[in-house]
């Protein structure tokens, strides 16, 4: 039995969850301050998503391996890649300019901001909602391509064995 095809199914659902949710808190952040600080969570869910999203991307391309290069359903899947693979360089990204805002060198050279955080940043808060809705966007039109393939075309799915 090949366990590629089944590892790709089972990879995909927290990133989703986790990025999406990051998407949806980063925006909340934006339009709205809480007594509650959201920023460990939605750097918490960016690097779970980011990672369990590297997994699901890795899985996904060794199981489509197999698959027929001129298959009927090729520029689906290849949407489908594509969506993936942009969506972990756009929050890879962001992750990494976040990263890049923290580090010493950037404190010392804003010394006289109060801004701590990149999402706390004035001068970057639309561009950060750009990132989260295009990411979030991203997710969503990969998910929609991957459900195309498996219910209307059937990839990787494996037959089940016959009952007692």
């Amino acid at each position: 039995m090949n366990l590629l095809p089944s590892l790709h199914p089972a990879t995909v659902h927290f990133p989703i969850a986790f990025l999406l949710l990051a998407s949806g808190l980063l925006w909340l952040h934006l339009l709205r301050r809480f007594s509650f600080d959201l920023r460990p969570t939605i750097w918490l869910l960016l690097a779970t998503g980011w990672v369990g999203g590297a997994v699901a991307v890795l899985t996904g391309l060794l199981a489509q391996s197999d698959l027929p290069p001129d298959a009927p359903y090729r520029a689906i899947l290849n949407w489908h890649i594509g969506a993936g693979l942009a969506a972990l360089v756009l929050y890879g990204g962001l992750l990494y300019a976040g990263w890049l805002y923290r580090s010493p060198r950037a404190r010392r050279r804003r010394r006289d901001e109060k801004a701590t955080d990149l999402l706390d940043d004035p001068a970057v808060r639309s561009w950060l909602g750009w990132v989260a809705l295009l990411g979030a966007l991203l997710i969503v039109a990969a998910g929609w391509n991957g459900g195309v393939l498996v219910y209307e075309f059937g990839v990787n799915v494996q037959e089940q064995p016959a009952g007692p």
